[in-house]
């Protein structure tokens, strides 16, 4: 006899994924109490799971033994003209205690997905559940994404500033050099160790998106002057922003360090440290218990920098390409 029994992912499935679900994340909080707790309620995280389910292409499958339900994996697309011909297992779109039961998940799930075409595949783990991060791990996937957290600074804490460097608001006049910046980042990601495939915007194109969104009271931009010349920028903002960073990834009350940037030239001036510590007290001063970013986890310098600063993983996502 099978020691499990396995049903792809129905309506009916909804309901016992979302226990799996809310047990997860009560573990996943003992790690990082800064989490939502009230997804930690069958009830509360049954509405995510179904807004998963009814997505177009959506599709999975449940593990069960000795008829309960023990792991459940389920996938969505996201646009191929980005990702590739893809799948995406969501933060909601999988839980599981037993390894075994999450790999037997996966593997019927991902036949009709390879069937398809559909070879890029891609999970968000909580960063300290080692059985799923081991499951994951043992089905071929690999760090591709960091998702981080830290308490905002206290009250009296202020940016480190070495000589010659300034931090202010930008002026219209910074424009030119903000786009060069904004630019610097996708086109360092383009090299080792990232080798990102996405496109890099023109210098052009991205000063003309920033004209337009100048003074947007959503964000908070500074920039980095050492000088006389604008070195480096970053951005801050409420973590809802962020279409990264789903509802059960999100710290009850976060602000978010969506963006850094220096200039190849200016790096060691101690721009970059700076920048981020002023997003992080923009946080506490904004009333946010917490500062959360991300970054590429092959992006060797923002991992050292970031982690330097006290940002603690929260989740992982992993990627597996089928060749």
């Amino acid at each position: 006899m099978p020691r499990y029994k396995i049903r792809p992912f129905s309506s009916d499935s909804t309901g016992p994924a979302a226990v799996l679900l809310a047990e997860r994340h009560r573990r996943h909080r003992e790690a990082t109490p800064a989490l939502e707790p009230t997804f930690e309620h069958p009830a509360t995280i049954r509405g995510l799971i179904a807004n998963l389910a009814e997505q177009p292409e959506a599709s999975g499958a449940v593990v069960l033994q000795k008829g309960d339900p023990i792991a459940y994996v389920l996938g969505t697309r996201r646009p191929d003209s980005t990702w590739g011909p893809n799948v995406w297992i969501e933060d909601a779109g999988h839980a599981g205690t037993d390894l075994e039961a999450i790999r037997e998940a996966y593997a019927a799930a991902a036949a009709e997905w390879v069937a398809e075409g559909r070879t890029n595949h891609f999970v968000v783990v909580p960063a300290s559940d080692e059985v799923a991060v081991e499951a994951w791990f043992s089905l071929g996937f690999g760090h591709q994404q960091v998702h981080a957290v830290r308490e905002s600074p206290p009250r009296g804490f202020e940016p480190t500033l070495r000589s010659g460097l300034i931090i202010r608001d930008p002026t219209k006049t910074d424009l030119p050099a903000l786009a060069e910046l904004d630019v610097a980042l996708p086109r360092h990601q383009t090299g080792s160790a990232v080798f990102s495939r996405l496109p890099v915007p023109t210098v052009e194109q991205t000063l003309i998106e920033l004209e337009e969104e100048f003074g947007n009271p959503r964000y908070a931009v500074f920039v980095a002057e050492h000088e006389g010349r604008v070195v480096g920028t970053a951005i801050g903002c409420a973590l809802t922003v962020s279409p990264g960073h789903t509802a059960m990834m999100r710290p009850r009350s976060a602000g978010f360090l969506g963006f850094a940037a220096v200039l190849p030239e200016a790096r060691g001036l101690g721009a970059g440290r700076a920048l981020a510590e002023t997003v992080m007290t923009w946080s506490r001063d904004a009333g946010f218990e917490w500062v959360a970013t991300d970054w590429r986890s092959t992006n060797i310098q923002a991992n050292r920098s970031w982690r330097a600063l006290g940002f603690e993983p929260t989740f992982y996502r992993l990627h597996r390409a089928i060749a």
